[in-house]
């Protein structure tokens, strides 16, 4: 690809990619960290003991925070549609702007009508609706969660549509373009991810006040809750969803699947190179080390099963940058498994009783949680280099979707402009949660029923004196 001013398809493509990784950094916590404060909350009304209130009251700012930068960064995605993206607008508009709609008028609503209610509501509302707040709020993440992934997924594997009398598309079965299969599996694997950031992120505040001696029943609170979650969900990112993913990838996409494993010769008993060098002008992958086997049954079921290699398609239908989507493949792959091996020893020292006491597992754990933000990344940057050179899988090429009028300079001016503000915005950002954190937890107040019982056990001793 020709990285020149003249060149505004790139600039496009690298205005919305740097704007969309910059905005997901705050979704994947919120819609992980949502789970949390519902059981949290839920624990709370089951039990009376006022530290999980005190945890939801402390995670609710947290989430808050990240809410409202998420927010404030999606919004320039949305007008990206119609200022560099205008031609693939105009083509597809009438299929991917009904569940764009729908993520606005229904989840994100119900997301943002009761966060107020979540952070501040707590007294007015009472326990019981405090929770019911906590409920909507995570419904709504999750369901703005899945029309976006629906929308995504029809870019990726276009079913329900309909080519109108201009060329256009448009919805042909609701139920279809809503159901995708691709859509339900990409919704799965994601949001399994997102539980993982949570996690770490959870993880990672219990282990800096535990190594801090703060906050004591906090932290036993959020390690536990953390490392157990968090090995659930690095577990099922990993199987099923990983694992169906990579399926409906080889089914739907096998150019990709080849691209991405450095595969240029097909073959039955294809193996997953653990470490590899794609070398694009010889089609080969220098130094590999292959798990034979694994791909053709990770792919399709079978240890003996054909995977087709990139030389048996042209060209001009491989992803552009094999090796960039080569690497974000593998490096995901391999911090998820880092995720499971750190959060299963993080349960095995907990099963000890040593989990708020072993030192350099504390360290590990505060320092881990940036490596899931990565690893989503990764996946997301997998995703849409595996589908190039198309915006919608097979019907609309990537190079007629830019906007002509639009040239490359002024998207190179925009995106310095971007990386600017949401720079100043990442440092306001940083501090705001610093400050949070510094002040950590509310401590929990003594019931009145315990001031009174000490104070008549006061006045006692008095009278004796």
């Amino acid at each position: 690809m020709n990285v020149s001013l003249s060149d505004p398809a790139f600039w496009s493509r690298f205005q919305f990619g740097f704007t969309l990784i910059y905005h997901y950094l705050f979704p994947q916590l919120t819609m992980g960290l949502a789970w949390f404060l519902v059981y949290w909350k839920w624990r709370a009304l089951k039990t009376g003991d006022e530290k999980y209130n005190q945890a939801v009251r402390f995670w609710a700012k947290i989430f808050g925070l990240n809410f409202a930068v998420g927010v404030v960064t999606g919004i320039p995605m949305e007008f990206q549609f119609g200022t560099n993206w205008a031609s693939f607008s105009r083509y597809a508009g009438g299929a991917i702007g009904q569940t764009l709609a729908m993520e606005g008028m229904f989840s994100f609503f119900l997301e943002s009508a009761f966060i107020g209610a979540l952070i501040w509501g707590e007294k007015r509302l009472g326990q019981r609706y405090h929770f019911l707040a906590a409920l909507a709020v995570a419904l709504g993440s999750w369901l703005s969660g899945y029309f976006i992934l629906v929308t995504n997924a029809f870019m990726q594997h276009p079913v329900g549509y309909q080519v109108n009398s201009k060329g256009l598309l448009g919805i042909g079965k609701l139920s279809v373009y809503l159901l995708n299969p691709w859509a339900l599996i990409q919704f799965s694997h994601n949001q399994m991810a997102a539980l993982v950031t949570s996690s770490f992120v959870v993880t990672s505040i219990g282990a800096f006040y535990a190594l801090r001696r703060l906050h004591a029943l906090q932290v036993e609170l959020y390690l536990r809750a953390g490392t157990c979650t968090g090995l659930i969900a690095s577990l099922l990112v990993a199987f099923p969803t990983g694992d169906q993913q990579a399926k409906m990838v080889g089914r739907h996409q096998p150019v990709t699947l080849a691209a991405m494993e450095g595969k240029f010769m097909g073959g039955s008993d294809a193996g997953v190179a653990v470490i590899g060098q794609p070398n694009i002008a010889a089609r080969r992958l220098d130094n590999p080390i292959e798990m034979p086997g694994a791909l053709s049954f990770l792919a399709y079921g079978h240890f003996g099963s054909y995977v087709h290699g990139l030389e048996e398609y042209p060209t001009n239908v491989w992803p552009d940058n094999i090796e960039l989507l080569y690497y974000s493949f593998h490096l995901m792959i391999t911090l998820g498994t880092i995720f499971i091996i750190i959060m299963a020893y993080a349960r095995f020292e907990n099963w000890r009783g040593r989990l708020e006491s072993d030192t350099w597992l504390l360290w590990v754990l505060m320092l881990a949680f940036p490596f899931p933000y990565i690893a989503n990344t990764l996946g997301w940057m997998t995703a849409e280099l595996g589908r190039q050179p198309w915006l919608i899988y097979g019907l609309f090429h990537t190079r007629d979707g830019y906007s002509k009028v639009v040239s490359g300079g002024d998207t190179v001016f925009t995106l310095i402009g971007f990386v600017a503000l949401y720079f100043v915005l990442g440092l306001l950002f940083l501090y705001l949660i610093g400050r949070e954190i510094g002040q950590g937890p509310e401590e929990v107040m003594a019931t009145p029923r315990a001031e009174s019982a000490e104070m008549v056990i006061h006045r006692r001793e008095e009278h004796f004196v």
